[in-house]
């Protein structure tokens, strides 16, 4: 991130070069796709900042506040990567790194040979829930939005998300 702002929006002037040659019929699109990554970077870049006394990356933060979610603070590791949304590799390292600084444990299924649980400890679920206190005052508090931006923006990415085939709620309208 600079350390100043900059005099321009480069997306705003990568736009205008866009149109310029002769690619205005994606413009807008370009700057979309642009603006959603930027805003991605800006927005880690203040999670990584709050998350780095924890130790934890955003990844292993989310798996590990994910279990704190569950009736019985486990998931077969499959699970855990269907609601994450990401390759089963990624979880797999993810639980590698937990599970070395013990906030997680590999554990055999009751009732199926076949499948590893992931279950927090009592180190994980307190490490999460600090990192929760911190993230919810640092960062969710104040995203820098106001609150019917914020559910703008929300429905907005839904639907994006939705037609990309990122979920399916048939007809259902979102919200919380």
């Amino acid at each position: 991130m600079p350390s100043q702002p900059l005099p321009l929006d480069p997306i705003e002037e990568a736009h205008r070069q866009w149109e310029k040659h002769g690619w205005g019929e994606v413009a807008d699109g370009m700057a979309a796709v642009t603006s959603l990554m930027r805003a991605q970077q800006i927005m880690m870049a203040r999670v990584e900042e709050v998350l780095k006394p924890t130790g934890l990356t955003f990844s292993r933060y989310e798996l590990l506040t994910l279990l704190t979610f569950t009736r019985t603070g486990a998931l077969p590791m499959a699970k855990a990567s269907a609601r994450l949304q990401v390759h089963p590799t990624s979880v797999t390292n993810a639980v590698d790194r937990l599970e070395a600084a013990e906030l997680v444990r590999r554990v055999p299924h009751p009732s199926d040979r076949r499948t590893t649980l992931i279950e927090i400890t009592e180190a994980g679920r307190s490490l999460a829930l600090a990192a929760t206190e911190q993230l919810n005052t640092q960062v969710f508090a104040r995203p820098g939005l106001s609150a019917d931006k914020l559910d703008t923006l929300v429905r907005i990415l839904a639907e994006l998300r939705r037609t990309a085939g990122d979920f399916d709620t048939g007809d259902a309208p979102t919200k919380w």
